[in-house]
């Protein structure tokens, strides 16, 4: 289904956290994304929408800089960041929970979290960062030197997310992070997305659960086979007909 209405929507004059500005990305001959552009700014939670294949996960892999791009750049804290790689843009302070949740299964909860750091200098402070993950997740701590292959998926979920906080990031991509999870992990793990962002996180959520998203969400983006169709403040999304008929399950 089509999502009528398309247009830009400005929030901020202040320059974006995050921002892709008319970029397009092809596999091969296949052109998964057609002149995208959005924008993170600081201290929002941004959610971005569609349904399957419509560029949701590519858009994420350009903004991690795991694919390249074809036209456009990608900006970060107000520098070029297009051709930089996945490391150097963790350095610069971009936090990735993927899709999967991808943890190391043969490591304990630790290492997976001390993994989380490993791009940083200051090591004193891995004590105090873990307890500073501790506090949202105090089941990680409960379960410190369990392999992390043991976990429920939930706390799997959570095991991702504090492994991309131990690199003290400005903004965390989030990929599908209620795929897989029952309805009360999906509540818990929304509940801390809020809670990370009122202590200065921005966020960048791909999800197919649009509702949960837009709940929490300061603003939205709508994808269809790789074009921006739709934007604007979460709540206006909730209540946009178009977005009922084709997102949320009714008109």
């Amino acid at each position: 289904m089509t999502v009528q209405g398309a247009r830009v929507f400005t929030t901020k004059a202040a320059a974006p956290l995050l921002g892709f500005e008319s970029v397009t990305v092809h596999y091969g001959p296949i052109r998964a994304l057609h002149g995208v552009s959005l924008a993170v700014f600081p201290g929002e939670i941004v959610c971005l929408l569609g349904g399957n294949a419509s560029g949701k996960s590519t858009t994420m892999k350009a903004a991690m800089g795991v694919v390249p791009v074809s036209s456009g750049r990608v900006t970060f804290a107000g520098e070029d960041v297009t051709g930089l790689s996945t490391a150097e843009r963790v350095r610069r302070g971009i936090g990735i929970v993927p899709e999967n949740r991808r943890i190391f299964p043969k490591l304990t909860v630790r290492e997976n979290l001390v993994l989380g750091a490993y791009l940083r200098s200051d090591r004193k402070g891995l004590d105090e960062d873990l307890e500073f993950v501790f506090a949202y997740f105090p089941r990680l701590k409960e379960r410190l030197g369990q392999l992390g292959g043991t976990l429920s998926g939930g706390e799997q979920q959570m095991l991702a997310m504090g492994r991309a906080l131990m690199s003290r990031p400005k903004l965390i991509l989030m990929d599908e992070p209620s795929m897989g999870l029952s309805p009360r992990y999906v509540s818990m793990i929304f509940d801390i997305i809020r809670q990370v962002n009122e202590k200065g996180v921005s966020l960048l959520i791909v999800e197919q659960n649009a509702r949960a998203a837009l709940s929490i969400a300061h603003r939205g983006y709508v994808l269809q086979t790789g074009e921006m169709v739709l934007e604007g403040p979460a709540q206006e999304l909730l209540e946009n007909d178009d977005m009922k008929r084709a997102y949320l399950g009714h008109a």
